[in-house]
């Protein structure tokens, strides 16, 4: 049995086990490997989203939450390949290489067929993407947006001009295929875009943030806002 046809069946046979739950040692027998492979598959299904809880000692063993009706995910293959094909073609968006995590979590718990028509589809879906920034750079950019610190940045403008800057990231923005960083630059005491491909350093101090907030910015195009208001 296929790593994903067993994630697919430990799930279900964890849900069929009810309040009773099941004991490592059983399922390592009921799929004929060893405990320690159950429990990484427990670990694996619960960071898909699977609510496990888990009782130690005799008589102990795993089960799913009371309430836990669903399946962890429930996908088509379309589904499945435009997020793999979303995140593919576009490294460089803030947040991707957690996307691309997110995306094999839920690839390891669909269910077999599903999976393999995914699989299949896929194939028929070429990127051509552009090699990604500095990945030590975005994760510094990404840190100080989650955790609104300020940032300090080495950049060269597109006049060649290079400085240092101490930033208040406010938001990322996507425009004619750049991805930018929009902060208060508090070397110039105004808002700035930074155009991430020429962020050339870049560090996060232990500052928080003043309050500058995203309407500072001003309003976005007609075609554009945020990606939790994006319909496609």
């Amino acid at each position: 049995m296929k790593r994903a046809e067993r994630l697919h069946a430990l799930s279900e046979t964890l849900r069929r086990s009810g309040p009773r739950g099941c004991s490592a040692e059983r399922l390592a027998r009921e799929f004929g490997v060893s405990v320690r492979t159950v429990k990484r598959d427990l670990a694996a299904l619960e960071d898909s989203g699977l609510p496990l809880w888990s009782r130690p000692g005799p008589g102990g063993g795993y089960g799913v939450a009371v309430g836990a009706s669903l399946p962890p995910v429930s996908l088509s293959p379309a589904q499945a390949v435009a997020l793999m094909a979303a995140v593919s073609a576009a490294p460089d968006a803030p947040y991707a290489d957690l996307a691309a995590a997110g995306i094999r979590k839920i690839l390891d718990v669909l269910d077999p067929r599903t999976r393999a028509r995914a699989d299949e589809l896929a194939g028929r879906v070429w990127v051509d993407a552009l090699p990604s920034s500095s990945r030590v750079i975005r994760s510094a950019l990404e840190e100080a947006m989650a955790e609104q610190r300020v940032i300090r940045i080495r950049y060269t403008s597109g006049e060649g001009t290079t400085t240092t800057r101490d930033v208040e990231p406010v938001l990322f923005a996507s425009t004619n295929g750049q991805w930018y960083l929009v902060g208060w630059c508090r070397l110039r005491n105004a808002m700035r875009w930074f155009t991430v491909s020429r962020i050339e350093r870049a560090s996060v101090t232990g500052t928080a943030c003043g309050d500058h907030a995203v309407h500072e910015v001003g309003e976005p195009p007609a075609n554009a806002g945020p990606v939790h208001g994006r319909s496609v």
